[in-house]
């Protein structure tokens, strides 16, 4: 597919998705999330990819929503329209991993796009804020709740209520973010991580990561529960018999991705 606002290419099993609005700082309007979306359904149906990493540029990753495209919004457009729902959300439904690679600016729905990625890569200079209130509105990409989830309700508070920034240093403090690295290696550093990722069992790692989701949204004696239960799914997978026998005999497993 060709697309206008964002950039797409897959290699050593890992599909590429490059925010591309400079004139805007990759501002999140309608097309680029529908384009977004578009390309995480054809990455999710190509066998050659196994993990999708998602970036902006060197400046910005995403500068918050495109408020010339909604300041005129009404009550009635916004409910109608369903805005902010289905495109805005696939890369959080996405089945195989997904990271985000953040430089630059993190902003708004920019900071809520990167939250719905199962990891953050973030240069030094990457810099996260959810400021909706300065300019008369909240959060409404999961921002209230993500970052809860992840930073607690203090900080979460604080970053919502204030428009406080954080640091990329102060995003990994406070679990935000998993890595952070140079300007100039944040890049190839999450792509690496992404092919790592993309060279274990496919259906393995769906499973994992389908586990883990489930803790910030079930009890634990729920989630202990289902987790049991995708580990005795494993258990039928050709994968998990190489993966162990090929421990046992001490090389490298070929999983088949079945």
């Amino acid at each position: 597919m060709t697309y206008d606002t964002i950039l797409t290419r897959v290699e050593h099993g890992v599909g590429l998705i490059t925010l591309n609005r400079p004139e805007a700082l990759n501002a999140l309007n309608d097309r680029l999330t529908r384009e977004v979306s578009a390309a995480v359904d054809a990455m999710e149906a190509d066998e050659a990819v196994g993990a999708i990493v998602l970036t902006g540029s060197a400046r910005a990753f995403a500068a918050g929503a495109d408020i010339k495209e909604i300041k005129d919004k009404t009550l009635f457009d916004v409910y109608s329209e369903q805005f902010v729902t289905a495109s805005w959300e696939r890369i959080a439904s996405a089945r195989k991993p997904t990271i985000a690679a953040v430089s630059g600016h993190a902003i708004g729905g920019g900071c809520e796009l990167a939250m719905m990625c199962d990891i953050i890569v973030a240069a030094d200079c990457a810099r996260f804020a959810l400021p909706e209130t300065r300019i008369g509105t909240i959060p409404g990409a999961g921002g209230t709740q993500r970052l809860t989830r992840v930073v607690g309700k203090a900080l979460a508070m604080d970053m919502i209520l204030t428009g406080r920034v954080l640091t990329a240093e102060e995003a990994r403090a406070a679990g935000l973010v998993a890595r952070v690295e140079p300007d100039d290696a944040y890049l190839d550093t999450a792509l690496a991580l992404a092919a790592q990722i993309a060279r274990s069992s496919r259906p393995v790692v769906m499973l994992a990561k389908e586990a883990v989701n489930k803790a910030y949204e079930t009890a634990l004696q729920e989630g202990i529960h289902l987790e049991r239960r995708l580990l005795y799914a494993t258990f039928a997978l050709e994968d998990r018999r190489e993966g162990m026998a090929a421990f046992a005999e001490k090389r490298k497993p070929q999983f088949r991705n079945r």
